[in-house]
């Protein structure tokens, strides 16, 4: 920006001032929100959105913009008064904010185009930010991202796991920035206005420590310069605040969070003092109106890739293969065909078969060591900015990072969560590392699509389908090997189910997944031995299912319908068959681990817990006794 540090200082004053009032007006008119939060960053906010950012308000998904996370998103009002200030709508919008006519929500959501994910639940927009630094990388554009954090939503664990992860990356094209106004929702922070507490910290972690004064923009555009030139890691730029800046009757008092200020007296003495904070600036010239100085993006040259077809499967029925190994093989065709594919890993590399990808495209795998949350949280950001992300782990690791997940389904973003290693399948490693709720944790968010393939074939077909399929996906896999049961020119859709064994004769209908389908045909051979014939389904697509054709084999196998899973009873196959034939007058008998289990061998935990081939076919025998 060509302006003189002298003109430009007073001109951003006046927008921080600006931002101020908006926040206020704002939540008053709704009579909730966080204005004494707001208050603390608007000095921030302004030199941020003003002087700093390279951006266009009115295409802020622009590929080449510099990106801003509100990690702290319950200071919404301010962020949305920023992007008005700059143009991108009208300043009267601000008026709507948490109407449920408004996409001006309470805590950002991508609803708008200038929000990449969706924020609020503390400790998560750090972890994106790091996956909007790496697209950046990944594409060879030189925008920068800058994401704003609380200093009592450093508390959270997933903050220094996005700490550690940004330094081994040694992602210097990101710039964190921590509002310590010292003051939390029920009491002061842990650390207050200790800024050293903060600063020693981010330099134990790898990170460029400054500390600033965050009311002095003078300060606060040093800081921003400063973090542009270092090189090597990413900096933290520490800014000492006052909640309620601005406003002398709650400045730095507790007692303020979330309270919108009442209108009439209360407001009025507000707006009041900030209205008597604007100072004199030149009515004409650059400094007038910062709006219009906004640096826009520096477009990187890349040309236009088209995604290739993708190499389709090559096994012979009968091959041995689990479908943790067919994954691996599956992300490295996808990552051939798909420069915007990209892989993620905790650790795992060597039991997901993800490290088949980091050998064949390393530039595209990026290592988080055992930090889930950062890794989700990372694939979010990831994806907002256009990759196509594939985080693996073990399916109860994920567990770890389920508010990470609930918040990929608020932002809508294509995720694409691989976990191995699910159920009692796997064996003596035990009850610890044994994922029985994983179907449910994914199931309960309603736009994720669960997958759950039981051979190779199925394995990446589904693979290549969740990559393209809107919105985010689960993939749950299995640690035995399964023998390959589909040819490789199987066709395979969201939404479907195979049925495999089937007779006009069948006296009742066996759903399964993954290992389980093979007890179900195990099963379908004994019953076979002695006259009775059922029919068999592979329920690939956990969400959304097939209702159509579940209804249908219920009617055709007079309502006998027997569910087996390698899953916790609640959440599974057994509630999505019976949710999805309820309505057709039809009950479900639901084969699924009922306590929790122990170490043994695959084929002693799936008999000892109720969901071998031996259950099943008592299971059927009683059905139609």
């Amino acid at each position: 920006m060509s302006i003189d540090r002298a003109s430009l200082i007073p001109a951003l004053k006046n927008v921080a001032t600006r931002l101020r009032i908006d926040s206020l007006r704002a939540t008053s008119q709704t009579g909730t929100g966080h204005p004494t939060s707001c208050c603390s960053m608007a000095d921030i906010t302004a030199a941020l959105f003003f002087a700093e950012m390279r951006f266009d308000p009115k295409d802020p998904r622009n590929p080449d913009s510099d990106r801003f996370v509100l990690s702290k998103g319950h200071a919404a009002p301010i962020l949305y008064a920023a992007w008005a200030e700059a143009g991108a709508f009208d300043r009267a919008e601000l008026l709507k904010l948490r109407d449920i006519s408004s996409d001006l929500e309470g805590h950002p959501t991508p609803r708008l185009p200038f929000v990449d994910v969706a924020t609020g639940s503390l400790g998560q927009g750090i972890c994106a930010a790091i996956g909007s630094a790496l697209n950046a990388r990944r594409i060879g554009s030189s925008y920068r991202t800058y994401v704003l954090l609380g200093d009592g939503e450093s508390a959270e664990g997933s903050v220094w796991e996005a700490a550690d992860v940004a330094t081994m990356e040694r992602l210097d094209n990101l710039c964190g920035i921590t509002d310590v106004n010292a003051l939390g929702q029920s009491r002061a922070t842990m650390w207050q206005h200790d800024m050293e507490q903060f600063a020693r910290r981010w330099r134990a972690f790898g990170w460029h420590a400054i500390v600033i004064d965050g009311h002095d923009l003078s300060a606060i555009l040093d800081a921003f310069d400063e973090a542009r030139r270092t090189k090597g890691q990413p900096t933290m730029i520490l800014a000492r605040t006052l909640k309620g800046k601005g406003v002398s009757f709650v400045e730095g008092k507790q007692g303020w969070h979330g309270k919108a200020f009442k209108k009439g007296e209360e407001l009025d003495r507000a707006l009041a003092e900030l209205e008597k904070q604007f100072v004199p600036v030149p009515a004409t010239g650059p400094a007038a109106n910062l709006a219009t100085q906004i640096a826009k993006p520096a477009p990187a040259p890349r040309a236009a890739v088209a995604p290739k077809p993708v190499t389709p499967p090559a096994y012979a029925k009968g091959d041995q293969i689990a479908t943790r190994e067919a994954y691996g093989v599956a992300i490295v065709k996808l990552g051939d065909a798909d420069p915007r594919v990209v892989a993620l890993d905790a650790d795992v590399k060597n039991s997901t078969f993800s490290e088949k990808f980091e050998k064949a495209l390393p530039d595209r795998f990026y290592q988080n060591f055992i930090a889930e949350q950062a890794m989700i949280g990372a694939a979010m950001g990831l994806a907002a900015r256009g990759a196509i992300p594939f985080p693996s782990t073990f399916a109860c690791f994920l567990a770890r990072a389920s508010d990470f997940i609930r918040m990929a389904a608020i932002s809508h973003v294509s995720i694409k969560l691989a976990g191995s290693h699910a159920g009692v399948s796997i064996g003596e490693d035990g009850p610890s590392q044994m994922a029985l709720e994983d179907l449910a944790m994914c199931r309960a968010e309603p736009n994720y699509t669960v997958l759950y393939p039981c051979d190779a074939v199925s394995a990446e077909r589904l693979v290549a389908l969740a990559a393209y399929h809107p919105g985010p996906a689960y993939i749950r896999l299995s640690r035995p090997k399964t023998p390959v049961i589909y040819s490789n020119e199987e066709p395979f859709t969201i939404g479907g189910l195979k049925v495999l064994r089937e007779s006009a004769q069948d006296v009742a209908t066996v759903i399964g997944a993954g290992v389980t389908v093979f007890e179900a045909l195990k099963a379908y051979e004994q019953l076979k031995a002695s006259g009775t014939s059922i029919r068999v389904i592979d329920l690939y697509s956990v969400a959304p299912v097939d209702r159509a054709a579940l209804v249908s084999a219920a009617r055709a196998t007079k309502g006998r319908l027997i569910t087996v899973e390698d899953h916790y009873a609640a959440g599974g196959i057994g509630d999505a068959v019976a949710e999805a034939v309820a309505d057709a007058g039809f009950t479900v008998h639901r084969l699924a681990v009922r306590e929790i289990p122990r170490s043994g061998k695959p084929d002693e935990l799936l008999d000892r817990f109720g969901i071998s081939a031996a259950h099943i076919v008592s299971a059927v025998r009683a059905a139609i006794s």
